[in-house]
């Protein structure tokens, strides 16, 4: 079986997740990630994925609070090589 995410109590698994778009904030600094990545989901449509690559660190507090106050699922979240991975599925 593969990673699991859940929100309010649905296991998702994440390798059979399509993300529909790529949004690469590599090299900006808040609050320009999270400015970018609300532009991009209001371009989406509902139940498309968005995966998002950052290097600011504030993004572990500023995504996952993004999605909470906008009702969006976040998917995954993962650090590698001082790089932040997220995985956010845009709900409404």
């Amino acid at each position: 079986m593969g990673n699991k995410s859940s929100h309010s109590g649905v296991d998702i698994l994440l390798e059979t997740i399509e993300v529909n778009h790529e949004l690469d904030t590599s090299g900006l600094c808040c609050p320009e990630p999270v400015m970018l990545l609300h532009k991009k989901v209001q371009e989406m449509v509902s139940g498309e994925v968005v995966r998002v690559i950052a290097t600011d660190p504030s993004t572990q507090r500023d995504i996952p609070k993004f999605c909470i106050f906008l009702n969006h699922y976040l998917l995954k979240s993962e650090e590698q090589e001082n790089h932040f991975y997220y995985v956010i599925k845009k709900v409404s």
